[in-house]
């Protein structure tokens, strides 16, 4: 989905809002920062409506964003289609009953969490997040919400950075707005 329709005229306003900050967080890497593009109120919505047309498309029945930029887009997707939003965090950062799952990093293991209640067992979850990169969170999230007993509907993000493949690691359709 990543420059197609309905969202093919805003590919271009999207792209030229996501400012290219080389060498950071360390050297050879271009951090794609989408500060400028949350600043354009018009472009921001439209981004949400596109993120909540893939949702819509994929018949997703809660809405599930990945810590911590997830939250800025899934919160207003799940608004868009009349769902519940369910939050995925970090470990340690959930109260109460959670299950949990690790995944891999460059260097070392990281865990995501989401609270066993309100349950999501037989619901259809749309997982959002800003960026799909190698895939490994959002790989991490797909068998979390299976853990749980839901069908993970598919995964939308605002940009997918191709060159890295993580498409691939998803068994589950795959909505981007903008690829690099």
């Amino acid at each position: 989905m990543a420059d197609g329709p309905p969202h093919a005229p805003w590919s271009a306003r999207w792209r030229a809002l996501i400012r290219d900050v080389p060498d950071f967080p360390q050297p050879g890497i271009v951090f794609r920062d989408i500060t400028p593009l949350l600043w354009d109120s018009a472009a921001l919505r439209a981004a949400n409506d596109a993120l909540a047309e893939a949702g819509r498309t994929l018949g997703a029945t809660v809405v599930a964003g990945i810590e911590a930029r997830g939250f800025l887009f899934g919160v207003p997707v799940a608004e868009r289609l009349r769902v519940p939003f369910v939050p995925l965090r970090k470990a340690g950062k959930l109260p109460g009953g959670r299950a949990s799952e690790q995944y891999a990093l460059e260097y070392g293991t990281a865990v995501l969490e989401i609270h066993r209640e309100p349950s999501i067992a037989g619901q259809r979850v749309l997982l959002v997040d800003d960026v799909l990169a190698t895939g490994g969170t959002a790989a991490a999230a797909v068998r979390l919400v299976r853990q749980l007993g839901a069908e993970p509907a598919g995964c939308a993000f605002l940009i997918e950075l191709t060159a890295l493949g993580g498409r691939a690691h998803l068994e589950v359709p795959v909505a981007a707005l903008v690829a690099y």
